[in-house]
């Protein structure tokens, strides 16, 4: 596994939108304020042509200049880092106008970004042994005052902390509109996690996933090579961290059930599961929870669920390809990476 530099003091960011760009708002003006706000702190910018852009469907332009975009953002030796404006719906498109080929052979750097840019992150590691990192996308960044969980996704991007924590609370519902841009995350309801078997859990494997919305798209199309990854990392095993958007909770199943008959599970160490967007969702007796864990009971290995990751914040940011150990006790859990 190839792991970039870390962001350097007074480095350059770069911006790329592969999914949706910053062009409307609330996205627009927290984006131009989380630029202030890193201007404040030092850093540089290179912003990507398609960062305002709103000329595609689902994605900020057409595949072909998303693609070419992101190819030429990543290679360029003029940007530390790349952080993606947004998530959005049809990255996937992009992907035959993005060269794989090149991005592996250039020098890697951190990728971030969460949702539809499960498209780049979980793609870096499986096909360009490169790490990336499952975190917040630009526009998060600008607002006032920064979640503790953005603090850490800076701290992870720098290389000052690697270790990171479950958060005390989560946001239900946001106030976030076109006329509040800047407004934190509304963290009201209390984070209980729930955890299978429900006993001290410590394991150690090596971190892949993102959205399943996403990864069950890629899965058995030409970018599928993730049974060739599982195998090359099997002496580590697969630690699974799986997140929901658009997914209710018949949807999460049979996308469990298409990974598991897929083969992506072999090897597997152990499972991380966010908050679904649909949290707390029943249909004909299936529950979010009974919706992921009678597939995967069948491994026994550790399953945690309700985790700070992805589409209801905050968002724990963790590194695609790391090396990572869980530990968690009662209501707390702690996950420590590891670059090897």
């Amino acid at each position: 596994m190839k792991y970039p530099a870390f962001l350097p003091l007074n480095g350059t960011i770069g911006f790329v939108a592969p999914s949706f760009g910053c062009a409307t708002e609330p996205y627009k003006s927290a984006f131009m304020n989380a630029q202030k706000k890193w201007k404040e702190d030092g850093y540089h910018f290179k912003i990507g042509p398609n960062c305002y852009a709103d000329q595609g469907i689902g994605i900020s332009n057409t595949p072909v200049e998303c693609g070419k975009e992101l190819t030429e953002y990543y290679c360029s030796p003029e940007n530390d880092c790349l952080i993606s404006c947004g998530g959005g719906e049809l990255m996937c498109e992009i992907l035959d106008h993005v060269d794989f080929g090149r991005i592996k052979e250039t020098a890697p750097k951190w990728y971030m970004g969460y949702s539809d840019n499960t498209n780049m992150t979980f793609l870096l590691a499986t096909l360009c042994d490169t790490a990336s990192v499952y975190g917040p996308c630009a526009s998060a960044f600008g607002m006032e005052p920064w979640h503790p969980s953005l603090e850490d996704a800076m701290s992870l991007l720098t290389g000052q902390k690697l270790e990171l924590c479950g958060y005390d609370r989560w946001e239900k519902e946001s106030p976030k509109d076109e006329e509040h841009p800047l407004v934190p995350y509304h963290v009201t309801e209390p984070s209980v996690i729930r955890k299978f078997p429900d006993e001290t859990l410590d394991f150690s494997g090596r971190l892949l996933g993102g959205c399943m919305d996403c990864l069950v798209n890629l899965l058995g199309t030409e970018y599928d090579k993730v049974c060739e990854f599982t195998r090359r990392y099997q002496e580590d095993g697969i630690i699974w961290f799986l997140e929901a958007c658009d997914l209710n909770v018949m949807d999460i199943r049979r996308a469990m059930w298409q990974m598991e008959h897929a083969g992506w599970f072999q090897n597997c160490k152990g499972f991380l599961i966010g908050r679904p967007l649909c949290h707390g969702q029943e249909m004909m007796g299936l529950d979010q929870y009974q919706a992921v864990y009678e597939v995967v009971r069948k491994y026994d290995v550790p399953v945690l669920m309700d985790l700070d990751i992805g589409h209801l914040p905050p968002m724990m940011p963790l590194i695609c390809g790391s090396l990572a150990r869980i530990c968690a006790e009662g209501n707390q859990y702690r996950i420590k990476m590891e670059l090897k």
